[in-house]
């Protein structure tokens, strides 16, 4: 029973598992950063670096991705970093809300931000971008 229950959600925990691992990333490169620039100049470098990271994980691990020839790996590549530029904003909202609106601390702000973009990631990944190779 908890291996059928594994191999129901397994997209589901691997995507939390890959998700977690790229939201230390994001928001230990934005702490490494923070200090000597920018808020949001470290939290864009922050979110390339961890959007990088999570298209790879997310075509291997998580949705079992596969790409025939060079054209369908363009659009596909292009589809996920196109949604991920939507989070992007949103994120870039939520932090000049909470830092330059509410005087937050931006790492705190940092960390809710991320609980938000990723769960609309997972969205986003799972309904538009994953979800032909899925048989969905």
């Amino acid at each position: 029973m908890i291996i059928q229950l594994f191999k129901k959600y397994q997209a589901i925990i691997a995507y939390l598992f890959f998700g977690g691992l790229t939201t230390l990333i994001n928001i230990g490169v934005f702490a490494i950063l923070n200090p000597f620039m920018n808020y949001q100049v470290a939290n864009v470098s922050a979110w390339f670096i961890s959007v990088l990271f999570a298209y790879i994980t997310n075509k291997l691990w998580v949705f079992s991705s596969k790409t025939a020839g060079f054209s369908e790996f363009v659009k596909e590549i292009s589809s996920f970093f196109f949604f991920r530029i939507l989070s992007l904003i949103m994120d870039i909202l939520i932090m000049w809300v909470g830092v330059s609106l509410l005087h937050a601390n931006p790492l705190l702000t940092k960390i809710v931000d991320n609980v938000v973009v990723v769960v609309a990631n997972y969205f986003f990944s799972k309904l538009f971008i994953f979800n032909s190779k899925q048989g969905n």
